[in-house]
């Protein structure tokens, strides 16, 4: 009798279950983006090859115009800043590189934030190319022998139109590429199977984690602006100079520092104090070129007075041009901390 009922018992929950049985999620379907992520990554270790080779390029290029007749006296530290970023951004790409090939979710992460940011500086250098370049062929010496400009009209305009295509090639469609393909969510999902551990650059969204890697890259100019630049900073009409210039120079990086430390953990007096900080600056950087003129600073820097020369005679940021300049690159800044607000936490 117990056996029948048990049996009836078994055979009621069949027809009408209780408790439906739990069936796991399945995983959102994704191709397996393996392969291409070892081409893009081989790619990428390329371009950081490529980088490299710039730095004993420039060193090679100082040492043959310092032997040059009749050579100016050179100022070394003036190529120190190329030298360290393209030293600094060959060892990161070699990095990245190889963290691409492995599949490593930090390495899309950061990838995805480097080519983000290769496509902006490309579109707005493919941008204004034309114009900078126009100025430059402009005010170049006329030949002594002809009394014609260096180079025909035609020349010029074909320099130009070459220049424009090169940049747009690479630093326009070659990042947009690089974009497309780590912010594919194919990708993402290979990464996340692949490397299932979590990152520091979990911890952050993308977009304020590349503000705060902007902010971090910043800091090192900051300090070595006493050594290559004798700490000339712009200062509310005046410009600062040797130990002044250079305690406020230590004073910027510090507060890149620590504001990328707060945005880092999502806390949003960082974002407070950036935008404050922006635009003391801004406000300063107005009123100082508003009296000054930028050639000032680079006198102050020991610039040799033949790059001096050369630099007023191409005319790009003297005069009004340098306030139109900081105005241009400074507004899409704050546009774009505008943005990353919404990411943050009120505390």
């Amino acid at each position: 009798m117990g056996v029948l009922t048990n049996k009836i018992l078994h055979a009621m929950n069949e027809q009408n279950p209780a408790i439906p049985p739990i069936e796991a999620a399945p995983l959102p379907a994704y191709k397996d983006r393996s392969t291409g992520l070892m081409v893009f990554g081989i790619l990428t270790l390329l371009l950081g090859c490529l980088a490299g080779l710039f730095v004993p390029l420039m060193l090679f290029g100082q040492m043959m115009a310092a032997k040059a007749p009749n050579a100016p006296p050179t100022n070394t530290a003036v190529i120190l800043p190329a030298v360290a970023m393209y030293g600094c951004l060959a060892v990161a790409l070699i990095w990245l590189g190889i963290g691409s090939i492995k599949a490593r979710r930090w390495a899309r992460a950061l990838l995805l934030i480097f080519s983000w940011s290769w496509l902006v500086m490309g579109v707005f250098m493919t941008a204004t190319m034309p114009f900078f370049m126009t100025k430059v062929f402009a005010n170049l010496p006329p030949d002594a022998k002809t009394g014609q400009p260096a180079m025909p009209p035609a020349a010029i305009t074909g320099m130009i139109v070459f220049m424009v295509l090169f940049f747009g090639v690479f630093f326009v469609a070659v990042p947009a590429v690089w974009t497309f393909f780590y912010n594919s969510r194919h990708v993402k999902a290979t990464c996340e199977t692949r490397d299932p551990v979590t990152r520091w650059t979990d911890a952050c969204p993308l977009p304020v984690l590349g503000f705060c890697l902007w902010l971090l890259f910043g800091v090192p100019w900051m300090l070595l602006m006493p050594i290559i630049g004798h700490g000339v900073m712009p200062f509310f009409g005046m410009f600062l100079t040797g130990l002044p210039g250079s305690l406020f120079c230590l004073a910027i990086a510090a507060i890149w520092g620590y504001a990328a430390w707060l945005l880092y953990h999502l806390d949003v007096r960082g974002w407070w104090l950036i935008l404050i900080a922006l635009v003391v600056f801004m406000v300063s950087g107005v009123v100082t070129y508003a009296h000054h003129d930028i050639i000032e600073m680079y006198q102050l820097m020991g610039y040799p007075q033949a790059q001096i020369d050369q630099i007023q005679k191409m005319g790009l940021l003297t005069g009004n041009h340098m306030t139109w300049f900081m105005a241009l690159t400074m507004l899409p800044f704050l546009g774009y901390l505008l943005f990353i607000k919404k990411y943050l936490r009120k505390f």
